[in-house]
């Protein structure tokens, strides 16, 4: 089996979520390349030590030290959002391929340097973090856009939802401060998990009307004190949408860190003229669906079982779950870095230059309580 050398900038949550995939590589019964860890950076030593199982050649704390080594082919970057910037274009600049994390930048600006970056570099390849569109039950949603069984589209909503920010004893990390996490708030950190899907099936956002929620306006410091919360925690975004067939229609695009009940839910729903669909990870082996009795509509639930993307060793009676997904992310990854060919990839850097358009224009749409012309 063919293999490719990675180096991990940032060794939290996301870092260590991409080191249980490469354990899990022989899971995979496709012909794909393994990706094999030989670097790790952190400012913490006790984060890098989690990924002493994997054959470390480089654990450092500046990223730097990892760019000049020629053994290091590709690079997973997860880390604040204001290093975006920086790190990408430098991990661009000295030739090695990237899998980044959202938004891709901590504002419009800086995304576009990145991508200037980027064009000046046409032999890296890069790629944006999203693993949800790889739940086998959402394959059929995304299968049934293609096909356009759908008719004509009435109206989109995607979401993603957490309510770990209801605990208002949860101390603040960088996530709820706008100068690590952006002004953006939870638009930045989720917003491209609820985007992926619409953007890549073709489906343009004229404008955006915008309302924000910032219901934390302090949590614990950790210090024993208290500290401020100045990023938004819950956004609903309302785009006037076009679609292949030259349709109008709304998209709703949510994304919250505090909405009850909600761990980590991410869902899709699409409807239509002639069908409609939705999937959502509350009920991740299924996949929803109309039938039509002439003037009635009823749902139906379809039990999908264990079909990826990429074939896998696991039965197709058998549930699949969060790391599969982040599996079969990696995996499309990698298929796509050899230049094959994939059903639905990840998210790309053209892409993020809409997601980043959506979301400065709902910023503005919020300040002026007006819609906001997408650019």
């Amino acid at each position: 089996m063919k293999s490719i050398n990675f180096a991990v900038i940032g060794c939290g949550l996301m870092g260590r979520e991409f080191g249980s995939a490469v354990l899990r590589w022989r899971h995979l019964s496709a012909d794909i390349a393994a990706p094999v860890i030989i670097g790790a950076c952190d400012t913490d030593p006790k984060a890098r030590e989690w990924f002493d199982v994997f054959p470390i050649k480089y654990s450092v704390s500046d990223y730097k030290e990892l760019l000049d080594k020629p053994d290091i082919e590709a690079v997973y970057c997860a880390v604040p959002h204001h290093l975006h910037e920086k790190i990408y274009i430098d991990v661009i600049n000295a030739g090695k391929h990237l899998m980044a994390e959202k938004p891709f930048g901590i504002d419009k600006p800086a995304n576009e340097r990145i991508l200037a970056a980027l064009n000046k570099n046409p032999s890296v390849f890069v790629r944006c973090s999203s693993e949800f569109p790889f739940f086998p039950a959402c394959r059929i949603l995304i299968d049934w856009l293609k096909n356009e069984k759908f008719g004509r589209i009435l109206e989109i909503r995607a979401a993603f939802n957490h309510s770990g920010d209801l605990d208002l004893t949860k101390p603040i990390n960088w996530k709820r401060q706008a100068e690590k996490n952006g002004e953006y708030g939870c638009i930045g950190d989720l917003g491209i998990h609820t985007q992926h899907i619409p953007l890549r099936m073709g489906f343009i956002p004229k404008n955006a009307y915008a309302v924000l929620t910032n219901a934390a306006l302090e949590r614990p410091d950790g210090k024993g004190g208290t500290a401020e919360c100045d990023t938004w925690d819950n956004a609903v975004i309302v785009c006037e949408t076009s679609g292949p067939r030259g349709e109008i229609f709304p998209m709703f695009l949510e994304t919250r860190r505090m909405k009850p009940g909600a761990t980590n839910q991410w869902s899709i729903e699409v409807y239509g003229m002639d069908a409609s669909a939705k999937f959502t990870t509350d009920d991740p082996n299924a996949f929803h669906y109309t039938q039509s009795w002439g003037k009635e509509q009823a749902w139906s639930r379809l039990g999908v079982g264990y079909k990826p993307q990429i074939p896998t060793v696991t039965g197709p009676i058998f549930e699949f779950g969060f790391t599969d997904a982040i599996l079969q992310m990696w995996a499309a990854f990698i298929t796509e870095f050899e230049g094959k060919e994939v059903e639905f990839g990840c998210f790309r850097p053209e892409e993020t230059r809409l997601s980043h358009a959506i979301n400065t224009a709902a910023l503005e749409s919020y300040k002026t309580k007006k819609a906001v012309e997408i650019k």
